[in-house]
């Protein structure tokens, strides 16, 4: 039996694909170990959407390519940056983001010193009802789509990912089925964007509220364009007791012409529309969004567009990046790239808007009383928890003396008695 430690980076497609490489390789007879000191072979899952994601996976491939240990390297880095990874680590196993199940013929072909092969390239593979190694024992991320239809200038994935292809949806359900089965309550769906399920996210999001036992559903992300002309549909599926009031809505700028260059298919107006109409549909609901500063061409003016565009809006979650130009992009190639000291000082400056509006949201949850599902543990050695409520809203909950012992999974009574920007607090 051969010991095998996996690092992930990324998105939560990514830890699924890393739950499904594990659940394969213990089903082969492997043991996954949280040791890398113990490990016969190392796997790293990696990331490429942001730069300092990618040159921090380039200085361990070469840190674990020097001290001779096996290594296998997954992910989207494979697919889209097939000679970097190679020039870091000429002897590592390289895996493609289509191609998880075949992390068990990589490590076959590393124990058994074979002629060594890397496993790349398109093709419709459906990660779906596979064994499963869960990080998170009571959180099933159930991935719908590979791929995108999407033509952004700055993304590099898509190069990844390939082109869009929408999983069969009576599977999605048999998976869901079994990781409730399994003692499941949480469940993800994840894909590149949501809502360019081919075969109807509303209608799925349905047939999944009919499944039976207790569990909620957190939908991933979903872009403007695909969510306009499904809206008043997608509204009515949220509305479902088993869906979290959670809506993840990324707009990139808060001007115009930035969208444009971007290659996004919607104006700020369509935004705001989605989100005016899930507000007055659904009030309690949890609106995220995500942010790109410096993006090349951006001015002082359109930047302020953006920051104007948060205090109106208010979004409950935001994800801020900084601009990085990734290799192969047309963003890449653009003139008027913004310095980066720039666009290090607009992110700070989004920060500190983000931490004031949510701050601002979240102590108007002072004094709500209601159930919230536990899921995930505190840090350690504070004794507490985190739980969800409806609104998907993070909950920091207390272990207390005499109480019975709160487990990942349980539903819980809880009264907010404090907030900060990022949570609520009992």
């Amino acid at each position: 039996m051969a010991n095998i430690y996996i690092e992930n980076y990324g998105c939560s497609a990514n830890r699924s694909n890393a739950e499904i490489m594990a659940g394969l390789l213990e089903k082969a007879g492997c043991i996954i170990v949280s040791d890398e000191g113990s490990a016969d072979i190392i796997i790293i899952n990696t990331c490429i959407v942001k730069g300092p994601t990618e040159t921090k996976a380039l200085k361990r491939f070469r840190e674990t390519s020097s001290s001779g240990r096996p290594l296998i390297v997954s992910g989207c880095m494979p697919e889209a940056e097939y000679e970097t990874v190679k020039n870091a680590a000429p002897e590592a196993i390289l895996i493609g983001p289509q191609h998880v199940r075949d992390v068990v013929k990589a490590v076959d072909i590393l124990l058994n010193r074979k002629k060594k092969k890397d496993f790349v390239g398109e093709q419709h593979e459906i990660k779906l009802c596979l064994p499963k190694h869960r990080y998170n024992e009571v959180i099933d991320i159930v991935q719908i789509s590979e791929g995108c239809d999407g033509a952004c200038a700055y993304c590099i994935t898509r190069f990844a990912k390939g082109k869009l292809f929408s999983y069969p949806a009576e599977k999605i359900i048999s998976e869901i089925r079994s990781a409730v089965d399994a003692g499941c309550r949480e469940i993800w769906l994840t894909s590149q964007d949501c809502a360019s399920y081919e075969h109807g996210l509303h209608d799925l999001l349905q047939d999944i509220s009919q499944i039976p036992g207790r569990f909620f559903v957190r939908v991933g992300m979903m872009n403007p364009d695909k969510v306009l002309p499904m809206l008043d549909e997608l509204i009515d599926a949220f509305k479902q007791d088993k869906i979290f009031r959670f809506l993840h809505i990324p707009v990139q700028s808060g001007n115009d012409q930035v969208l444009k260059r971007m290659n996004r298919r919607y104006s700020v107006d369509d935004f705001r529309r989605i989100i005016r109409r899930f507000r007055q549909a659904i009030p309690d609901i949890t609106v995220s969004t995500d942010i790109i500063c410096g993006f090349p061409g951006e001015t002082e003016d359109q930047f302020n567009d953006s920051l104007k565009l948060i205090k109106e809006i208010k979004p409950d979650v935001m994800n801020i990046s900084r601009f990085w130009p990734r290799p192969g992009t047309p963003a890449e190639d653009m003139g008027d790239q913004v310095h980066g000291r720039i666009t290090k000082q607009r992110s700070c400056m989004m920060q500190e808007l983000h931490e004031k509006v949510s701050l601002e949201k979240n102590q108007k949850w002072i004094g709500w009383k209601g159930k919230a599902l536990v899921d995930e543990r505190g840090k350690k050695g504070t004794g507490t928890l985190i739980a969800r409520n409806k609104s998907y809203r993070p909950v920091v909950v207390k272990q207390k003396k005499g109480q019975d012992k709160i487990n990942l999974g349980d539903m819980v009574d809880v009264e907010i008695e404090d907030a900060t920007w990022f949570d609520l607090r009992t």
